[in-house]
């Protein structure tokens, strides 16, 4: 099996000192729903609505359905509530682009560089070839130093999104 034959979706789980993580399934939606129906994260993210509603949390579990999408759970070990989420999604034949949020709660604690780490290094070890990428609200100043504290570095150019700028995995 070639990298390029590898779903998102079909990545295994991933444990970590402090986390579990695994892609989210359709059981995940409440939960999934739950964490970010917050107005400061549906704010921070364009393409979520505030209320997040349990259809919307469906629709982005489920994605396409093609695999080249996919929202990791994330929980604590033992622990009940999903915390956060960090998407992952395939671009074109050469790039996969990350990003995340995180409950308000647990903000501060070095969980979301935690997570976010250890699903590069599985997404690095799946499509070693594959540019990774994140965009960034330059004034997001503790999501900036997260991707620094990751790997990423600015590129310099604009995102896609409204606002942000491009971040790249400084190889190595």
């Amino acid at each position: 099996m070639t990298a390029a034959d590898i779903s998102l979706s079909g990545l295994p789980p991933i444990q970590t000192a402090r986390l579990s993580l695994r892609p989210c399934h359709i059981g995940d939606a409440e939960p999934f729903r739950a964490m970010t129906d917050d107005p400061a994260i549906a704010g921070a993210v364009d393409f979520l609505s505030f209320p997040f509603t349990l259809s919307d949390a469906k629709r982005l579990v489920v994605g396409d359905g093609d695999g080249r999408d996919c929202f990791w759970g994330v929980w604590l070990n033992g622990g009940g509530d999903m915390i956060g989420t960090v998407g992952t999604h395939l671009r074109g034949s050469d790039e996969i682009e990350i990003g995340y949020w995180f409950a308000k709660q647990i903000q501060g604690r070095g969980l979301a560089g935690e997570a976010v780490t250890a699903v590069v290094a599985t997404l690095a070890s799946a499509y070693p070839t594959r540019l990774m990428v994140a965009e960034c609200r330059p004034e997001n100043a503790a999501s900036w130093r997260l991707l620094e504290r990751v790997g990423f570095r600015a590129e310099g150019g604009d995102g896609l999104r409204p606002g942000r700028k491009r971040l790249v995995l400084a190889p190595g």
